[in-house]
């Protein structure tokens, strides 16, 4: 036992003399930041932090009102420990491992000052190393000039560093002037400055004020008498009277520079004259839409050429209650369809046209929750489409069949990665082929930046707020290597007004007296729409919706976001000047047939120009693309659309083998995915179409028929199957791959 002692006694003892050996922060012995104005590209200030010497306190100088607040909201036992408080670290710690994650962090004042002074990263070894400095620190200085550090360095929010500039922000006084009330709700703003802003959430900032108050009475530092006063004490707020312009995209720069040593004037990216313009479009549009059900909205506007947001509008009203601190701007949301082009560009990249026909026909595609059965937002197909018209008119079953001829969801989930999307952690599996019609969300400044990629001809680049860092624009680009003639093409089928009138009309929002790439998107029962657009000079993407998801009423892209985006392109359009792609060496021009995209071998009166890459022409007509009477031959799978009101071209085209036996799924080569959570999963639906008495067979798998449809159970691995039709002695084989999650 008296070894036990002594050994803890040496351990101590070795420990305490071990301290001597902490640094203390540099960070420490400098004062703090004297001043910081965040000011626009051209200099006009944004928002500016003044931590003037008259604003300091030195130890004897702060009230001792305001102290007692201070410890009542974040150690309240600040001068009875060494630096750690041990009975609350060990109070925490208990309540981590019970609830298996962190819980409270139990910091005192002196590790919250070391934590100020050298922001790191969050982690236990981050912890030890802030308990070790603040012991180390109580050894050299008085709790009052630790005190004065802390209270002379925290964020009260709206740029208030230090207690005593906010005490005059605020409220107009000195600390010396601070009521009871005041002091508690001054010194509860640290906890969250932005969540608790007073001018923008009176209701929260209250809440917390009557926590400190508690915790002031429980403490005996307040009489009944006073807490009673207090608590009921109206507060009376000074008007903001700083500058505070582009409060989204501001917030967003401070986060980028917090921790760093940063002083004078941080120049970043924006255009405030821009913003200016964006935020009255914001307004007015949206009080046009409220009849709606539409509240909310969010711009980004980038500058190609080096990825620098020169506007940034987060909501309709940052000073709205509710939702109006929302960044809309980075809160992730369903894609819709604005994520297309980059599935067409996979395919033109594999060797596909924008003359390539993709079948727009009622289709069943195999999943491994089960059929997938994807409409078009017009509820209508359109048969034999050019990859021009299915983008330009933003048709869903032919997306969905462009990516399932990639092999799946897979090369669209790595591209957009790649191009700096990161909201998209699972596997592509889980995604699957609803993946390129908006089943996955994404964050408005990193859709913006997936087509400026595409504006930049596949080259991408991390998007900047501040000035200097555009200067490493050059040292900065990655990305797949993507042929700049094919992103071409891809932004011309986006600026073709004519081949999206069929589903736009010819002067929706999405037309301009120049030229201008344009995608819109709207996601399931209008809970979000985007409109997206580039010339080679800017990109812009516009959110609207509403932030708690409620869903609007009958509200597209082309009408919600896309006459915002209109607004927005014509300004830059005016002030800047815009101007279209140069056309590269390597693209060339040829008549092919609307039906069957492929060269003709003599001009005809329906035939149609389309623009290729020199390289990748489409194959020659022949006649065995025609039928006898001249009508072009199309494959079974249009057999439904053909038979359907849908069908506007009967007398052009006659359907192949339509009599006859048509696998539906599963396709060739289809993945499937055995998840245990989903136990339809096991079964891979069997659907053919034209046929009547049938027999599936497989040499692998089992099938069953349940309720006269059949099912193969699944199991890992590849398999083969084929279906017979008794009646005609026909046969279809096709193949697929088994995955387990």
């Amino acid at each position: 036992m008296k070894r036990g002692v002594v050994f803890g006694v040496v351990l101590f003892v070795a420990a305490w003399i071990g301290l001597k050996f902490v640094p203390v922060p540099e960070a420490l012995l400098r004062r703090a930041t004297e001043s910081l104005e965040f000011v626009d590209r051209n200099g006009e200030t944004l928002r500016e932090a003044r931590v003037e010497e008259r604003f300091r306190r030195e130890a004897g100088e702060i009230p001792q009102i305001v102290i007692q607040a201070a410890m009542a909201a974040e150690d309240k036992r600040f001068y009875s420990h060494s630096g750690v408080d041990w009975l609350a670290a060990g109070r925490a710690a208990w309540s981590s491992v019970r609830a298996g994650r962190k819980t409270s962090g139990a910091s005192t004042i002196t590790q919250q000052l070391i934590k100020l002074s050298v922001p790191r990263e969050r982690t236990w070894g981050t912890k030890f190393v802030e308990m070790a400095t603040a012991l180390r620190l109580e050894q050299l200085w008085t709790k009052q000039e630790i005190l004065a550090a802390y209270l002379n360095r925290l964020d009260f929010g709206n740029v208030n560093y230090g207690v005593a500039v906010a005490a005059n922000y605020y409220f107009g006084k000195p600390l010396s002037d601070l009521s009871d009330a005041e002091a508690a709700l001054l010194m509860g703003l640290p906890l969250n400055p932005s969540r608790l802003n007073p001018h923008t959430n009176m209701a929260g900032a209250k809440r917390r004020q009557e926590t400190v108050l508690r915790r002031m009475r429980e403490n005996s530092w307040l009489s009944a008498e006073q807490f009673e006063r207090a608590m009921v004490e109206p507060i009376h707020l000074q008007a903001a009277r700083r500058i505070f312009h582009a409060p989204h995209f501001v917030e967003l720069v401070m986060n980028e520079v917090a921790g760093r040593k940063q002083e004078g004037v941080v120049r970043t990216t924006l255009d405030l004259d821009l913003n200016r313009v964006i935020e009255r479009s914001v307004a007015e549009r949206l009080a046009k839409l409220r009849g709606q059900n539409v509240r909310d909205a969010a711009v980004v506007v980038l500058d190609n050429r080096t990825g620098g947001v020169l506007g940034l509008v987060g909501s309709g009203d940052y000073f709205a209650p509710g939702s109006g601190q929302v960044n809309g701007a980075t809160q992730p949301r369903s894609a819709g369809s604005t994520i297309k082009p980059v599935t067409y560009l996979l395919a033109m990249e594999r060797g596909d046209t924008a003359a390539t026909i993709v079948a727009d026909v009622p289709t069943e595609f195999p999943t491994a929750t089960g059929p997938y059965r994807p409409e078009n937002f017009h509820r209508h197909c359109e048969g034999p489409v050019r990859y021009r018209e299915a983008l330009a008119c933003s048709l869903n079953i032919p997306a969905v069949r462009v990516l399932q001829s990639l092999g799946g969801a897979g090369p669209l989930l790595r591209r957009l990665q790649a191009w700096g999307v990161t909201t998209l952690p699972r596997v592509a599996e889980e995604y699957g082929l609803g993946l390129t019609i908006g089943n996955a969300e994404v964050r408005l400044v990193e859709l913006t930046n997936v087509f400026a990629t595409l504006a930049r001809m596949g080259r991408w680049l991390p998007v900047r707020l501040r000035a200097d860092d555009e200067l490493r624009m050059s040292n900065d680009a990655r990305g797949p290597t993507v042929p700049r003639e094919l992103c071409w093409i891809v932004a011309d089928i986006l600026a073709d007004n004519a081949a999206r009138s069929g589903a736009f009309g010819a002067n929706s929002a999405l037309r301009f007296d120049f030229p201008v790439a344009c995608k819109t998107g709207t996601s399931t029962d209008f809970r979000d729409n985007w409109a997206m657009g580039f010339t080679p000079e800017f990109t812009v993407g516009v959110w609207v919706g509403n932030f708690d998801g409620t869903p609007m009423r009958e509200v597209s892209g082309v009408s919600g976001a896309g006459p915002i985006l209109h607004d927005v392109m014509i300004d830059l359009h005016r002030r800047f000047g815009t101007t279209w792609f140069e056309r590269p060496a390597g693209i060339v021009e040829r008549e092919v047939h609307p039906l069957t995209g492929k060269l003709l071998a003599a001009p005809r009166a329906d035939s149609v120009r389309e623009k290729f890459l020199e390289t990748q022409l489409p194959a020659m007509e022949s006649a065995g693309d025609y039928d006898a009477q001249g009508r072009v031959k199309l494959g079974a799978e249009f057999a439904e659309w053909a038979a359907s009101a849908d069908n506007q071209i009967g007398t052009r085209v006659a359907v192949a083998g339509s009599g006859g036996l048509h696998l539906v799924s599963p396709t060739p080569g289809s993945t499937f995915v055995i998840d245990p959570d989903v136990p339809s999963s096991s079964l891979v639906p069997l659907v053919v179409s034209g046929a009547g008495d049938l027999v599936w067979k497989s040499p692998t798998l089992s099938v069953r028929e349940v309720g006269g449809k059949f099912f193969a159970e699944a199991v890992e691995g590849e398999h083969r199957l084929t279906v017979l039709d008794v009646a005609s002695g026909e046969t279809l084989e096709t193949w697929i791959r088994v995955k387990a999650l």
